[in-house]
């Protein structure tokens, strides 16, 4: 596959162009191509620009609201957003905005976020509110691809799960994993070439594990910690799609498809100020910290994608066939 090395500024702009062409608001377009620049530099480009070709043609569809208008409301520390079926990232942006201003005042906040979509790296969020010197949490469903514990039909998402919290000195610890035991596109790459994936990713339609990558894929992904991990699933479900009225995962339609009704997915983040609850949080927690990093091999979480993205900081080098799709529709 051939790559081609593009200034990031000039990714923004492109990206951008194929958003506004299609009637997003010019908010909404930044908010979303931030997002999909943040993913790249951090070295996750399943949750980067590749995903835009997709947005674009739910957005022509009409599967996703190119005219969404989200909206915001407060009850308390509780703020609920209603992504109305557009892209989620600029209600979910909208959200966090709000909610690291009030947790200064409040010490906790929740911010919900109905009727959403998919909303990419979700370390992104966490990390803004880490460098506002909040502990924050993000859980996020998705469409069905994993079974429940014991079962063989796919109900929960993969469901990623964020955390990030502030440090005395240097980047934020951020912590970014879903709950599925590999990303389902590893097991679309091995589909593709044709090879057998190892026994414990997936498990086939029949709820035997498997090595063979279409049955996989028809099949569930395999939880992380088994049936722990699976727990854990069902938990941001009810933390999501319940608590905001959206699609529990098997009522979701897929991310990658242009046909159906919208996913209504949903988000949670959670914002604590370290401050409301006891002095010296920075200078306790790097106790912790160093001792971790006191043993040979150890580092912190997110410190790799942290180093990529001070690296990523001028070009990327991404598919040369993926910026010829994306400059054909912006043009």
């Amino acid at each position: 596959m051939s790559h081609e090395t593009i200034a990031l500024d000039d990714l923004t702009r492109l990206g951008q162009r194929t958003l506004l062409k299609l009637g997003v608001e010019v908010q909404a377009a930044a908010d979303t191509c931030a997002a999909l620049m943040a993913a790249e530099r951090a070295g996750i480009p399943s949750h980067g620009f590749a995903r835009l070709p997709f947005y674009l043609d739910q957005l022509a569809s009409g599967k996703l609201n190119a005219h969404a208008q989200p909206s915001i409301s407060q009850r308390g520390a509780v703020i609920n957003v209603n992504a109305d079926s557009g892209l989620a990232f600029p209600a979910v942006q909208r959200g966090l905005d709000r909610g690291m201003a009030l947790a200064q005042e409040s010490g906790i906040v929740s911010v919900a976020i109905g009727h959403s979509h998919h909303f990419g790296m979700a370390g992104y969020y966490v990390e803004q509110a880490a460098r506002q010197g909040l502990v924050c949490l993000a859980l996020s469903n998705g469409p069905a691809a994993m079974a429940p514990w014991g079962g063989s039909v796919p109900l929960y998402g993969t469901n990623p799960v964020a955390f990030a919290s502030p440090r005395e000195q240097g980047e934020p610890l951020v912590i970014d994993l879903s709950l599925s035991e590999v990303a389902r596109g590893k097991i679309m790459l091995a589909s593709q070439k044709k090879e057998a994936i190892p026994l414990g990713w997936a498990i086939d339609r029949q709820g035997n594990p498997t090595q063979d990558a279409d049955a996989a894929l028809a099949g569930s992904m395999a939880p992380a910690g088994g049936s722990k991990g699976a727990a854990l699933a069902l938990m941001v479900e009810l933390l999501t799609a319940g608590l905001t009225g959206s699609h529990f995962g098997f009522q979701a339609s897929s991310f990658f498809s242009a046909e159906g009704e919208p996913p209504h997915i949903a988000q949670l983040l959670l914002l604590l100020n370290p401050a409301f609850f006891s002095a010296g949080y920075l200078q306790h927690t790097e106790a912790l910290f160093r001792a971790m990093l006191g043993q040979p091999g150890v580092r912190l979480p997110g410190e790799r994608r942290q180093a990529l993205a001070r690296q990523n900081s001028a070009t990327l080098d991404l598919p040369a066939a993926l910026l010829a799709t994306l400059r054909l529709r912006a043009d």
